[in-house]
């Protein structure tokens, strides 16, 4: 059949115009005169969509004639915000569709603006998937993400009396027509059963897996299309149903009741991001979440290899599959067990195939966020997955007692599986165990996961360890989110850093020139403005956009020390009314971000800081010199409003704790200046941009170490000897920001003078306070303020996620591009 060609779609203004007003009266039934923003917001993407497939379509021809390798990147976290911005820019259409629009009588911010964030992760992690999808289609490399389409996703933050109350964000009821439904591609998911010890005809054991309960997953596609259009690759999610044959068993067996409710527990996998794993039911759906991911992707994947091979002899050849973390872990099981159970592949050859086909990012270093699940439960939900662990860990343990004879130790470290009495699966072990490359995600990190967390695997396979400091796409956190600056760089350097980062490099030439920086500084300006506005409307708070804006923006976390931030207003409030001491400038300290809901004490955290806001924003004595401000229900595009408008970055985690961070690349790629410890990439940040340009305190991850292991850190000594440090912990003992709620705040005294003060906040306090009175003489001087924001913005260019995932193509997948 000839289906008319689509190819020469135009993409002018009135081309688009008319076919959102097409989509207008045959897609929603209406009169274009009577369209409301949301009517257009969904016509606009339906023609976007419309071009879109045609270039998705072109690349895949293209693929399919140069059979490349591909690769797969899962995740259960892509955090991609709003699509339709990014798409319009990607594909040039953006001005053309500002047009389009005004010419209808509507402006294209309020249009985008009626769709929501794709509430498909949590913070770091799962942008990082979004920037590499990006990267990965702006280069041309065949490269696609495997994800859950959770129907809730996270949660959406409100704040009730200062504390977080979590409610359900169904941000899929207004996702518009991006993305696209697959029931024909849907796939079968075997949970539970039971194993049936049999032998095959030569009599060699054969284990078939029976009476299982049947999943059914069903995709749904967003294109990713890189940047000029050339490119369109695809994040694929899934979804759970109920088998609708298992359902029928039991409503024949007139239980109409247990049926519904079979059915319902089995679309409640895609339904929410992490699920709490403070139950045993929550526990059990989350190894389930986690199963379903890698299970629907697995079979997608060899599906689409066995389309055009018929063995797998070339399979890691073809096909390149990175864990990101150690969430899709149980790719090592699945995959043995497809190669194993249903292609009839000898274990040893399956074995090799699988360790050349995985690849494992390790994202922390936290021991709390290294997954481990009992036995126990994997037997039950997965038992011949469990078998294969066993098999796996069997095998392994061979080749480290032939390597090191009689150390017992070493092989209990290394186990997969940990003998504690309820006996434990490592999930990182098993990951490092089946992946021929185990990367951190910065210099540091990479240093400690060889030489601490993983330093016997290190020793056993040093050739598979290496380093991919992370990256962020530029076309999302400068060209996107700061208009007005991109604006400026292409006026005064050409737009070329839009594909290579590295040209920003040419705007040191300007940092000292008088109308550039003036011009910068109007920006800067201007998006303060911007951020105002917003937190007005969002919080009914003033504040001052001559005054610093300085920035807390991330997961709430006690790593992250949002803690140590808020002592310092604390210190700086109290400087003022009772010392007098009024700092330089007027400062705004603006925090966001979400606390997990199972989390006390990083809730608690945040009801600590609307607390000090409530008393601080209301206290005359501090005469507009100094606010503080939580914007509730941090996201994307939230972010794309907080970050260009920073002038300070906190960056503060305990050394030795962040992985990398990439929040710390968005706002120095925005002209923020960090205020750092020396973790993560906050210490290639310090390389690049110079020492004098960012404000680094506290001690290192070796300073650290050695005081926990000498055990000689005593946060009692600091309090005595410290009058500021003294004074803020009795301010949070005597109830001087809860009177409403006495005794609120005196678990914080105790966890940190009689618990031992697990992040160091007493130990960095003065540097800290130290650092931000540097920041305030420092701000005084607007001409060598500037130039420090300008070269931060110039040396960004090694941040990139375009570099990034270069380096996952060369060194890890040895991907290449394929371009028109």
């Amino acid at each position: 059949m000839n289906c008319p060609d689509m190819k020469n779609l135009k993409s002018d203004r009135i081309s688009i115009q008319e076919s959102i007003c097409r989509n207008i009266k045959y897609g929603i039934g209406k009169r274009v005169e009577y369209a409301t923003t949301q009517d257009v917001y969904l016509a606009l993407t339906q023609s976007i969509r419309d071009r879109l497939i045609e270039k998705w379509i072109e690349t895949e021809d293209r693929y399919a004639r140069a059979n490349p390798r591909r690769v797969y990147y899962l995740s259960m976290e892509f955090l991609i915000g709003r699509s339709l911005g990014n798409v319009l820019i990607n594909l040039g259409l953006y001005e053309e569709c500002r047009l389009a629009l005004q010419g209808l009588g509507f402006d294209l911010d309020d249009v985008r603006d009626q769709e929501s964030d794709a509430a498909l992760g949590n913070g770091g992690l799962g942008r990082l998937a979004a920037c590499f999808l990006d990267s990965m289609a702006t280069l041309g490399i065949p490269g696609f993400g495997y994800g859950i389409y959770y129907e809730y996703g996270l949660f959406k933050q409100e704040i009730e009396n200062g504390y977080q109350k979590e409610k359900p964000d169904h941000w899929i009821s207004k996702a518009g027509p991006m993305q696209i439904e697959r029931p024909d591609q849907a796939c079968i998911i075997p949970l539970y059963g039971r194993i049936e010890h049999g032998q095959d005809l030569d009599g060699n054991y054969n284990p078939m897996w029976l009476d299982w309960r049947v999943i059914i997953g069903v995709p749904h596609d967003i294109p990713v299309v890189g940047y000029g259009g050339q490119t369109t690759n695809y994040l694929r999610l899934y979804s759970a149903t109920a088998s609708s044959d298992f359902d029928i068993q039991i409503f024949n067996a007139g239980d109409y009741f247990k049926a519904v409710e079979q059915k319902i527990g089995s679309e409640n996998i895609s339904k929410i991001l992490y699920p709490s794993d403070t139950i045993n039911t929550g526990k059990e759906l989350r190894l389930i979440q986690e199963y379903f991911l890698i299970a629907c992707s697995l079979r997608d994947i060899v599906k689409r290899f066995l389309e055009n091979h018929s063995s797998f002899d070339q399979f890691s050849e073809k096909v390149q599959i990175q864990l990101n973390d150690t969430h899709p872990a149980l790719a090592v099981v699945e995959l043995m067990r497809t190669l194993v159970d249903e292609q009839a592949i000898a274990w040893e050859r399956a074995w090799n195939i699988t360790q050349q086909t995985l690849a494992y990012t390790n994202h922390t270093l936290l021991s709390e966020a290294l997954e481990k699940w009992p036995v126990s439960l994997i037997e039950h939900v997965l038992p011949r997955h469990m078998q294969i662990i066993y098999e796996i860990n069997f095998r392994f343990l061979a080749e480290v007692a032939a390597k090191w004879p009689g150390d017992t130790n070493r092989l209990s470290r290394m186990s997969i599986i940990e003998e504690t009495p309820e006996k434990q699966v490592r999930m990182a072990h098993l990951a490092m165990v089946g992946s021929h490359s185990t990367n951190g995600v910065s210099v540091l990190h990479t240093q400690l996961l060889k030489s601490s967390l993983a330093s016997d695997f290190h020793d056993m396979w040093p050739l598979r360890f290496n380093n991919k400091t992370n990256g962020i796409t530029q076309r999302r956190w400068l060209l996107k989110a700061n208009p007005k600056l991109s604006e400026l760089l292409n006026q005064t350097i050409g737009n070329g850093w839009i594909r290579h980062l590295d040209q920003l490099k040419q705007l040191e030439s300007h940092a000292t020139d008088p109308a550039f920086q003036e011009a910068f500084r109007k920006v800067k300006r201007a998006n303060k403005e911007r951020l105002e506005k917003n937190i007005f409307e969002t919080t009914r708070i003033r504040i001052n956009p001559d005054s610093i804006f300085d920035i807390q923006a991330k997961r709430i976390h006690e790593y992250k020390r949002q803690l140590l931030n808020v002592m310092h207003i604390i210190h700086q409030y109290l400087s003022i009314i009772e010392d007098g001491r009024e700092p330089g400038n007027p400062k705004t300290y603006i925090f966001a971000g979400k606390a997990a809901p199972g989390y006390w004490a990083a809730k608690q955290i945040i009801k600590l800081i609307h607390n000090v806001s409530d008393i601080v924003n209301r206290d005359p004595r501090t005469g507009g010199l100094l606010r503080v401000v939580f914007i509730p229900d941090y996201r994307v595009s939230l972010a794309e409003k907080i970050i260009p408008a920073a002038d300070i970055s906190e960056q503060i985690s305990t050394a030795g704790k962040e992985a990398s961070g990439t929040g710390n690349m968005k706002f120095s790629l925005n002209g923020a200046l960090t205020v750092g410890t020396l973790d993560g990439a906050n210490i290639e940040i310090e390389a690049e941009v110079g020492k004098e340009n960012i404000y680094i305190f506290g001690l290192k991850a070796n300073e650290i170490k050695n005081l926990k292991t000498s055990n000689s850190y005593r946060p009692l000594d600091y309090y005595l000897s410290n009058d500021s440090i003294r004074r803020v912990m009795d301010a949070l003992w005597d109830n001087r920001f809860c009177t409403q709620e006495p005794g609120l705040f005196r678990w914080i005294y105790y966890h940190i003078l009689e618990k031992g003060d697990e992040y160091f906040h007493l130990a960095d306090f003065p540097s800290y306070v130290q650092i931000h009175e540097m920041i305030q003489k420092d701000y005084s001087h607007p001409t060598q303020w500037t130039r420090k924001a300008i070269l931060n913005v110039a040396r960004m260019g090694f941040f990139s996620s375009d570099r990034t995932i270069s380096e996952y193509a060369q060194d890890i997948w040895q991907a290449e591009p394929v371009l028109p």
